[in-house]
């Protein structure tokens, strides 16, 4: 590690922690019609500091949608070249009232920064950057080359990136990528992430009458698409949390023991303190981290139907909607396992109602790194260098899209370096960044980028 990089982000941190608070400041909300011009000022802040560092040939591409920040520095001729993603989009802040601080108006209270973005993702792009410019200002150079990829729709589901990537994949091929979108598995808890599970889903309503009738006139002579969707999802999982759609794990990666040694060497989060739930139920034959990490899943994300106010209104509902999710694993496609639940759902519809199915357009599969490539090693180290404690190594039962398209784009390496925390609130009110995550994280990014060298 380069002992002047660190002084310099040591007697520096002040002046980059009040860049972050500008960058924070900017309602870059990519989902709003209404902060368009926030989102591209974003794109523009980004585009300027990359710039202000030294990066050569900084470009706001446009997308189709919101503009995307790219930059280049490669001034080695030996030395690998890494790509670096992250975003400048936001989730909307609402709802306001439950924020006890202005969202877009960075606050420090007890050790963290409270604002929109502070850890999802802005915090920990300007991370990389400050890093970046302390490479710059103290040593005249990267220690990598490097490229940089920032967009502006991740929030949204990213669906410029990948024909932007695909008509410009020359440009951004690279020897590794580093994306910094994630976390660790508690505070202070050094966590190397070498997995993510995949992602499909669907809608499926059940049409019964052509209007919501009386209970009394008609129970017993139509279905009830409420229920009948009750039956209809019940049939989907049994009492062992195991998925009954035929086909469903013919394709999932057999779990390797060191790999559920890894898993169940990291720590588990007390689910009755944090959710105030009774037990756990993970799948038959799998510890809950092993189901969390690497089992796949599927979820009801959302039901409804008839009448929803104050009181009993006796009517039986004309239809009833399940919104579901899959979280997949390697070895499964998406669409397949789209395809499986279509055809149980035309099987298993109950008699006296019409399904309609609509499939989510946005899928993933599942991505996974060996644990014991060099990148992934040298990464553990410089965690465990910043933060003292031995870095434990884990995959995510959460989808980032972009990971998957630049595995299958360039079969780099990506290395997931997340710093946030399960508390930093991400999408929801009163969002925040660990200070000392911010501090040590910029520690092992610089030491990271130096070991890449190498």
């Amino acid at each position: 590690m380069s002992e002047a990089v660190i002084k310099y982000l040591h007697d520096n941190r002040d002046t980059l922690l009040d860049k972050l608070k500008d960058f924070l400041a900017i309602q870059s909300i990519s989902t709003s019609q209404e902060h368009q011009s926030d989102v591209r000022k974003a794109g523009e802040f980004v585009a300027d500091y990359l710039t202000e560092i030294g990066f050569a040939n900084v470009q706001i591409e446009e997308t189709g949608g919101h503009p995307l920040v790219y930059a280049e520095w490669l001034e080695h001729e030996q030395a690998p070249t890494g790509l670096f993603y992250g975003h400048y989009d936001v989730q909307p802040a609402e709802p306001l009232e439950l924020w006890n601080s202005d969202p877009f108006q960075a606050s420090i209270r007890e050790g963290r920064l409270y604002a929109r973005g502070a850890s999802d993702d802005k915090g920990q792009v300007l991370m990389h950057l400050a890093v970046f410019e302390a490479y710059m200002k103290t040593e005249g150079q990267l220690p990598v080359n490097m490229k940089v990829c920032i967009e502006g729709e991740e929030e949204i589901g990213s669906a410029n990136l990948l024909p932007y990537l695909e008509a410009n994949r020359e440009a951004y091929q690279a020897d590794f990528a580093v994306i910094s979108d994630s976390g660790m598995v508690s505070a202070g808890q050094p966590t190397m992430l070498y997995g993510l599970k995949g992602f499909t889903g669907l809608e499926v309503t059940l049409h019964g009458p052509n209007r919501d009738v009386h209970s009394g006139l008609y129970g017993g002579a139509v279905k009830n698409p409420a229920a009948a969707l009750s039956q209809l999802l019940a049939k989907m999982k049994n009492e062992h949390e195991q998925v009954t759609v035929p086909g469903f794990y013919d394709d999932c990666e057999e779990l390797a023991d060191h790999e559920r040694k890894l898993m169940n060497a990291a720590p588990s989060e007390d689910y009755a303190a944090s959710l105030g739930v009774v037990e756990t139920v993970p799948e038959a034959g799998y510890t809950v981290n092993e189901h969390l990490m690497a089992r796949p899943t599927l979820e009801v994300n959302g039901m409804y139907s008839g009448y929803q106010g104050e009181g009993i209104k006796t009517i039986i509902p004309s239809e009833a909607t399940a919104k579901l999710t899959c979280r997949l694993v390697p070895g499964q496609d998406p669409q397949t396992i789209q395809d499986a639940i279509v055809s149980f759902i035309e099987e298993e519809t109950p008699k006296g109602v019409r399904a309609e199915i609509k499939r989510e357009s946005l899928s993933a599969k599942a991505y996974k790194v060996d644990p014991d490539l060099p990148l992934i090693q040298k990464a553990a180290t410089s965690l465990t260098d910043a933060f003292g404690k031995e870095t434990v190594f884990v995959r995510l039962g959460g989808s980032i899209p972009v990971v998957e398209w630049i595995d299958s784009l360039w079969t780099m390496p990506v290395i997931l370096l997340g710093f946030g925390t399960p508390d930093d609130n991400l999408h929801a009110p009163n969002e925040s960044l660990l200070l000392d995550h911010f501090d040590k994280g910029m520690r092992v990014l610089a030491d990271f980028y130096k070991k890449c060298a190498q």
